[in-house]
């Protein structure tokens, strides 16, 4: 049976800073395509969204304070945003995110999984 790992906080920090920047790929892409692409590009910028807000702060050293932080976005009623197509599917988007994000903090594991495409 191994130890569970201890968490990293400088590589959470690190995911959330490439996810953002990636997000911010994808929605450039997205806005190349037009009309049909819309939904992408809300998609990624709720990924940014929630990467961005989580990036701010210092609750990503903590693991039980990141944890909270992600139940606190989850349980907000609206996400401001400018720009996006569709604010349901934009925030439906955004809590996505950030259950994907809380399964993965609860488990610590997939923050070292860095490449643009996950």
């Amino acid at each position: 049976m191994t130890a569970p790992k201890a968490w990293d906080g400088a590589l959470v920090r690190k995911w959330l800073e490439r996810r953002l920047a990636a997000s911010r790929l994808d929605q450039a892409a997205a806005d190349r395509r037009g009309y049909e692409a819309q939904d992408d590009y809300d998609k990624a910028a709720a990924e940014e969204w929630a990467c961005r807000t989580l990036s701010a702060g210092d609750c990503a050293d903590d693991q039980a304070a990141f944890a909270k932080r992600i139940k606190e976005l989850i349980a907000q009623e609206d996400y401001p945003q400018t720009g996006i197509y569709d604010d349901a599917k934009f925030e439906r988007h955004v809590r996505g995110h950030l259950r994907k994000i809380a399964k993965m903090t609860k488990a610590n594991e997939g923050f070292e999984k860095t490449l643009r495409y996950q």
